[in-house]
């Protein structure tokens, strides 16, 4: 069902969603003791990408150049159905975390479509290796719903996130906390955050996702950009909803109280990112099993 009153907030997170990635890097630079970019760069260079042509090789097909703007199409739709918290989701109806998580799929199957589609050997080797980390991770975001939907007795993510304050005072909180540290994981896993990877890295053989996007530039490349931020912002969402369970019935401040949880979310990627190394690639698979054991005993809990 199409929430107007929640076209704005989705609005709002079209348009704020670089700005996460601004306070990232901000906060890295102040922990580190510099002045860094400014907190809007992330605009900055997507008005710049945009203001430049592209560059095809002979080699590749239309799968190159659709990769990005359908990879795109995939996050802002799937944007569309995630709630800021307790303020509805402009597009909401039963099993919509279901579709929530193939849009997301089909954001990274174009990705490694278009990566694989150039015949570079190094673009491949990353595409292989986001294949394996969302073969491992997408089990864990659907035991992390399914747990929500056995806790709240909802089928839909806005209904959820409207159930989580009554949750905090039940005797599910142990449930939820768990569900918080494997969302967090989950959230940099799928962004290529450290310590999975190092959105910064120019190093091939230790990159995963950038190292996908190597022969795209110009608007291409600024789609991929943006694509980032909106998947930021959607983990970030899912991720705030459990952390700041606020719901007053008054838009506005359920609103505000979101956004807080969101900057203060960057914040601690940032923080994570300033104080940890990037662990050894065959470490992570370790880790997401872990994480995926965690998961299974959050659905223990609440069986009964």
């Amino acid at each position: 069902m199409l929430n107007l009153p929640s076209l704005i907030p989705f609005l709002i997170a079209l348009g704020t969603a670089p700005l996460l990635l601004g306070v990232i890097q901000r906060t890295k630079a102040i922990t580190a003791g510099r002045q860094g970019q400014p907190i809007l760069q992330p605009y900055f260079d997507l008005s710049k990408l945009l203001r430049k042509g592209a560059v095809y090789s002979r080699t590749t097909t239309w799968v190159f150049r659709a990769g990005p703007l359908l990879s795109l199409a995939g996050l802002g739709t799937a944007l569309l159905m995630v709630p800021w918290g307790s303020v509805p989701a402009t597009i909401a109806f039963s099993g919509d975390f279901v579709l929530v998580l193939y849009l997301l799929a089909l954001g990274r199957f174009f990705t490694i479509a278009a990566a694989l589609d150039t015949g570079s050997s190094f673009e491949g080797m990353g595409a292989s290796r986001e294949a394996l980390f969302a073969a491992l991770t997408e089990p864990i975001v659907f035991a992390v719903l399914i747990t929500l939907v056995r806790l709240t007795g909802e089928m839909s993510l806005t209904n959820m996130y409207q159930q989580m304050s009554l949750i905090l005072r039940s005797a599910s909180g142990a449930a939820l906390i768990l569900l918080i540290v494997i969302m967090f994981v989950i959230l940099l896993t799928e962004n290529s955050r450290i310590p999975v990877d190092d959105p910064t890295t120019h190093l091939e053989l230790t990159m995963i996702h950038e190292v996908m996007v190597l022969d795209h530039g110009g608007p291409d490349l600024a789609f991929i950009l943006y694509g980032s931020a909106l998947k930021l912002w959607i983990f970030s969402a899912l991720l705030a909803g459990l952390i700041l369970p606020v719901y007053t019935g008054n838009l506005l401040l359920d609103g505000l109280a979101f956004l807080s949880g969101m900057f203060g979310i960057s914040v601690a990627v940032g923080v994570v990112e300033s104080v940890m190394a990037r662990l050894r690639l065959l470490l992570v698979p370790h880790m997401l099993i872990g994480t995926t054991a965690i998961a299974a005993v959050c659905i223990y809990l609440t069986l009964g």
